[in-house]
């Protein structure tokens, strides 16, 4: 069994979608836009024709839903952190730095007592991220 996250953009599923290609690596493996879903019949509102119904992406052995939803432009990610644990301290660096680029740091990288290298950051889209190394592979 596995559970695996689903983020709903509101609107920017597409930006947020190469923004997690450039700073994480994301693979796209599914895709369909709401002009692609045959049980619409014709009720897609004006403009959201392109807006993305449902993706999938890779990001290393992870698997993450993503969707445009409702398109209020008023994405909420509230409650929710996703934890990027990672083997190296440059490995942390560059991911951290990435997904800091136009977002907001909560706690700047780190060593802390549970790891050499540990941050919290929250994305341009307001995603919180947890980047840490790993106590069983701690490596420079």
């Amino acid at each position: 069994m596995q559970v695996q996250p689903y983020l709903n953009f509101e609107g920017r599923c597409e930006e947020a979608i190469e923004f997690y290609r450039q700073a994480l690596g994301a693979k796209v493996e599914m895709m369909l836009r709401n002009k692609e879903n045959p049980e619409a019949g014709g009720k897609v509102p004006p403009g959201n024709e392109n807006k993305i119904l449902h993706s999938s992406l890779r990001i290393g052995e992870s698997v993450l839903g993503a969707t445009d939803g409702y398109c209020s432009g008023k994405p909420a990610f509230q409650g929710i952190t996703l934890t990027l644990p990672v083997a190296t301290e440059a490995e942390a660096d560059r991911l951290f730095n990435a997904l800091a680029n136009g977002g907001q740091v909560h706690v700047p990288l780190a060593r802390t007592f549970f790891s050499p290298r540990f941050g919290m950051v929250a994305d341009r889209f307001g995603v919180s991220w947890m980047v840490l190394v790993t106590q069983d592979n701690p490596k420079k």
